[in-house]
């Protein structure tokens, strides 16, 4: 049974009947709670929600977007992901209008006129390029393509100012230097060499540059805990692996020659049968339910199941913890339609087996593409459109 779609499907019925009203920065109005937890066992199925239509291929480039520290739009429209687009446009606008725009600091010489030309200048379009020329437009994306130090910043190479020396108090101004933190892979180094830490944690919420991002981050940081698994289920786990290469009638007889868990070491050592299973929580400040939380919870499912190939364990539990969860009025009736829908089984993830798991970040993205991430069997009912306030 799919439990993800019906906790989530409480968790709106439950806005709608327990929330207050509230205003907010958009001028739309909202419907809210706060301190709300989510939680899906990785073993069900991957949390993608079946009772509206979900964008994965979206999902995926905004997640890689973020691994690779990128914080420019351009990657994410050259391959149709749009979710950053009205942030983007919203920050353009506000600078043209401003006194700055009056003040010459604005190196651009011609101002799109709306939102679609915006975007098609970001990207390079060829009917822009033609009027514009490809110099302007790469200029244009560089400039205005930029949302500031936001999650990508912040996850591969967080700003650390220190000393350069220790001398005295009154002197310490000038002996300040600066260094960048990566966050993911100290957390994959900390995850091979000490993964019972309570430190395994990577935040996104910097409160020297927060003024500097078009938007603050909604979910903030996430940390990640792993347990070791028992024989049993590492004996499940080599169970599985077998499968995927002899029949299943096979698998079970030989399954049968080793008694006890001493017989098993070998061959679990052989097939390089995870030791731990792993889980993630993340957490969010504030939440457009309807729109961006099964947007969010797909996302960190695919990042645990990164995360648990990169230091060979089994995602396991996945939960999301809330602050302000919001539904803006204009939403309701998308709300009301998706609450009349009934749950399909939830989908299986595949990852192609030509990524490169085993080395750093880097080397990993530089292995993969956004086509490498497949649901298999996912059904889902129609999409709903929902509105989204900027």
């Amino acid at each position: 049974m799919n439990k993800l779609d019906k906790t989530y499907q409480d968790l709106l019925q439950d806005i709608l009947d327990n929330g207050v009203t509230k205003q907010d920065r958009t001028g739309t109005g909202t419907i809210s709670v706060f301190g709300r937890q989510i939680r899906h066992n990785m073993k069900d199925g991957f949390p993608l929600l079946t009772t509206k239509k979900m964008p994965w291929k979206s999902i995926v480039t905004e997640l890689l977007w973020f691994l690779r520290g990128d914080t420019n739009i351009k990657y994410l429209v050259d391959n149709n992901c749009h979710i950053w687009d009205g942030d983007a446009h919203k920050n353009y606008s506000r600078f043209i209008e401003s006194d700055a725009n009056q003040n010459n600091k604005l190196e651009i010489v011609k101002i799109p006129e709306s939102k679609e030309i915006f975007i098609k200048t970001i990207k390079c379009d060829d009917e822009i390029v033609r009027k514009m020329g490809r110099r302007y437009c790469e200029n244009f994306a560089k400039q205005w393509g930029e949302l500031g130090p936001i999650y990508g910043k912040q996850w591969r190479s967080w700003r650390h100012h220190y000393p350069k020396t220790y001398p005295e108090v009154s002197q310490y101004e000038q002996y300040i230097g600066v260094k960048t933190i990566d966050q993911i892979q100290n957390l994959i180094n900390d995850l091979k060499t000490n993964p019972d830490s309570r430190r395994l944690m990577v935040n996104a919420w910097n409160v020297g540059e927060l003024n500097q991002m078009v938007l603050p981050p909604c979910h903030y940081g996430f940390q990640v805990y792993t347990r070791e698994l028992s024989f049993m289920e590492r004996k499940e786990i080599l169970r599985k692996t077998l499968s995927k290469r002899y029949p299943p009638l096979s698998v079970n007889v030989s399954m049968k020659m080793y008694e006890g868990e001493e017989a098993f070491k070998e061959i679990f050592e052989t097939e390089n049968i995870p030791t731990r299973a792993i889980s993630l929580m993340f957490n969010m400040r504030s939440n457009d339910v309807p729109l961006g939380l099964p947007f969010n919870i797909s996302s960190y499912g695919l990042l645990l199941e990164i995360i648990g190939k990169m230091v060979n364990m089994i995602p396991d539990e996945l939960i999301t913890n809330l602050g302000d969860a919001h539904i803006y009025k204009n939403q309701v009736d998308g709300v009301k339609e998706q609450l009349t829908r009934e749950p399909f089984e939830l989908p299986k993830l595949v990852m192609s087996n030509q990524i490169n798991f085993n080395e750093s970040v880097d080397e990993f993205l530089n292995s993969c593409l956004i086509t490498d991430f497949i649901v298999e069997n996912y059904q889902s009912h129609p999409t709903i459109k929902i509105p989204l306030s900027n």
